[in-house]
């Protein structure tokens, strides 16, 4: 199954997936580029302005302007480029001075020498400083990425005539672990998933996942209906509420159930409170929202134990795309949330995997950073001439 990744894929790679992996990685690599070009400039840019304003009015003292390059370039440079640029900036205040009066040594420019020597040694020091930071940082980020990676589990690439694609992206500005779950598992019953979105970051939402994982796949395998699928994890989250004697009562987690029927005709889908799946087909983004709302899970208590479940067709060639709110409220520089119907509004391959990158890719687009994490899932029925093998079930 090629999958294009605009996120890291949780399970095994196909080796059709790595054009469209370098693709997207090439596009980020851009992204970060453009990013970091302008700070980067700054240091030579105040060099530059000292320069100039020297040429245009001679009577300003340009040191204190050019004091502030090693300073500038020590958070942004490494510690052999910081020191260059207070060494640019020295030199260059030697020689503005020499032309200026045709001499160097004088009280004035001494103090000047003197200032620009000792915030470069400075600089160097807030340079090692924020390189440990950002060192630390980015361990940090990776290991609350890969534990979050190594909590979901693989998802088949194709089952019964299906092909399924996922995508998780850690967020840039949080080094926590997150509370974004996904899973799939094929039954008697039909092919049954969940995704969700626990409220809060760390350990205590972790636990969470892992337990709506497991609780998932027990009850997917032995209940007989999607309802009782939800109401097993509405029952386990709430026993674990009331087991955690730190846990806030408003604690709950936001998911969405679907129950893809043997004959891949149609599906069942029960929301608990989360963004509303998108049905693909034929250029055209239906967006599926509940018919009767409900509270999220761990708040099933405020409600009546119903569960409204919801039917929608499933026609060849359709893609389900499942997603957290992580994708929708990325923001643009102008504060606007980001849409993924627009993109997806075009003809598309009964391809889960193309689908979701070219979500994601218009995403990506949309907004410098992630403020939340994001996980998609997206399961397409493939036309009839497609249809082979069958895939293995999920393992926990």
């Amino acid at each position: 199954m090629a999958a294009r990744e605009g996120m890291p894929k949780t399970g095994a790679q196909d080796a059709t997936d790595r054009p469209g992996a370098l693709r997207m990685e090439r596009y980020q690599r851009e992204r970060r580029f453009r990013r970091i070009v302008w700070p980067h400039a700054l240091p030579p840019a105040v060099v530059a302005v000292a320069v100039v304003i020297d040429l245009v009015w001679p009577p300003f003292n340009t040191f204190p302007l050019l004091a502030t390059v090693s300073v500038t370039a020590a958070p942004l440079y490494s510690l052999a480029w910081t020191v260059t640029s207070g060494a640019v900036a020295l030199l260059t205040g030697w020689l503005l001075s020499f032309r200026e009066s045709g001499e160097v040594i004088s009280r004035p420019n001494v103090i000047g020498f003197t200032t620009l020597v000792t915030l470069t040694v400075v600089a160097a020091f807030l340079n090692r400083m924020f390189a440990r930071e950002r060192e630390q940082l980015r361990t940090s980020r990776q290991v609350a990425e890969a534990v979050q990676r190594a909590m979901l589990p693989t998802v088949p690439e194709r089952v019964r005539g299906l092909a399924m694609a996922t995508r998780y992206q850690a967020a840039q500005v949080e080094a926590l672990i997150g509370g974004d779950l996904y899973a799939v598992h094929d039954t008697s019953h039909g092919l049954r998933m969940v995704i969700g979105d626990v409220r809060g970051k760390g350990t205590q939402s972790a636990t969470l996942v892992n337990t709506l994982l497991g609780v998932f796949h027990a009850a997917a395998l032995q209940t007989p209906d999607l309802p009782s699928v939800v109401q097993a994890a509405e029952i386990q989250v709430q026993d674990l509420k009331a087991r955690e004697a730190d846990a806030p009562y408003e604690d709950f987690v936001t998911a969405v159930f679907v129950e893809i029927l043997p004959d891949r005709s149609a599906f069942h889908m029960a929301n608990r409170g989360h963004p509303a799946p998108l049905l693909v087909h034929g250029g055209r983004v239906t967006t599926l929202e509940p018919k009767e709302p409900s509270l999220p899970l761990g708040l099933g208590d405020l409600a009546g134990p119903v569960v409204p479940v919801d039917r929608y067709d499933l026609p060849p060639g359709a893609t389900l795309v499942l997603f957290t709110d992580g994708i929708i409220e990325a923001r643009d520089r102008t504060g606007a949330f980001f849409d993924p119907v627009p993109p997806l509004t075009c003809p598309l391959p009964p391809d889960p995997g193309a689908v979701l990158d070219t979500m994601l890719t218009a995403l990506f687009r949309h907004t410098d950073e992630l403020d939340d994490d994001a996980a998609a899932l997206a399961v397409t029925r493939l036309p009839d001439g497609q249809v082979e093998g069958t895939g293995a079930a999920v393992r926990p």
